[in-house]
């Protein structure tokens, strides 16, 4: 089965590139979510807990991801601390969550990766396939706004993440995500008859 994996900045649009494989048949896995999900664990949170602090919980004993996300992207150390408490228990279970789509006989699956590194010490390191999406910044910062979030966290969410010059480094394919959104679906979707021959 073969992994494609999505990277790009925050508001570059890699979730319009994911919604164009699927919408080829594709199946996909959003590290993101599987990243929200680990966190409802009740070992994660004492986990988190003991290293954050107790005010990161909200009144229902789950996690405020916000007020995670303030103290855990202030700087690298608190940013290293917080994946070495959840990066483990991810890889766990995206690796069970590949296990079943190959085991169903899938060709593909599609994997947004948000937080991507690089591709040797990371989740992609048995990419079959890198795509990149970019755009300019000011356009990335004026989509997450548009989607609810705060300028001053999506910038500093943004100087947490590799530069686009380190995705085009890594990329197989790039696209660029700076004009209508249906013109990246399209290219994506071209790319898709191409590469499917290959699977």
């Amino acid at each position: 089965m073969k992994k494609i994996f999505i990277i790009g900045g925050m508001g570059a649009g890699k979730s319009m590139a994911t919604k164009a494989l699927v919408e080829q048949g594709l199946p996909f896995i959003d590290l993101d979510e599987v990243g929200h999900e680990v966190l409802t664990r009740d070992y994660v949170k004492t986990d988190l807990v003991e290293a954050f602090g107790d005010d990161i919980l909200e009144e229902n004993g789950e996690v405020n991801r916000a007020a995670l996300a303030a103290k855990a992207f202030v700087d690298d150390v608190h940013t290293s601390l917080l994946n070495s408490i959840t990066m483990p228990r991810i890889e766990e279970t995206f690796s069970d969550r590949i296990d079943e789509l190959e085991s169903e006989g899938h060709e593909a699956v599609v994997v947004e990766y948000s937080a991507f590194k690089n591709r040797d010490i990371s989740l992609a390191a048995k990419a079959d396939c890198i795509i990149a999406v970019l755009a300019p910044l000011d356009v990335r910062i004026e989509r997450a706004v548009a989607a609810g979030w705060d300028e001053e966290d999506v910038k500093r969410r943004i100087a947490q993440q590799i530069t686009d010059a380190d995705r085009i480094e890594v990329a197989d394919v790039v696209f660029h995500n700076d004009a209508a959104p249906e013109d990246l679906k399209q290219q994506v979707g071209s790319w898709w008859d191409e590469f499917k021959k290959t699977c």
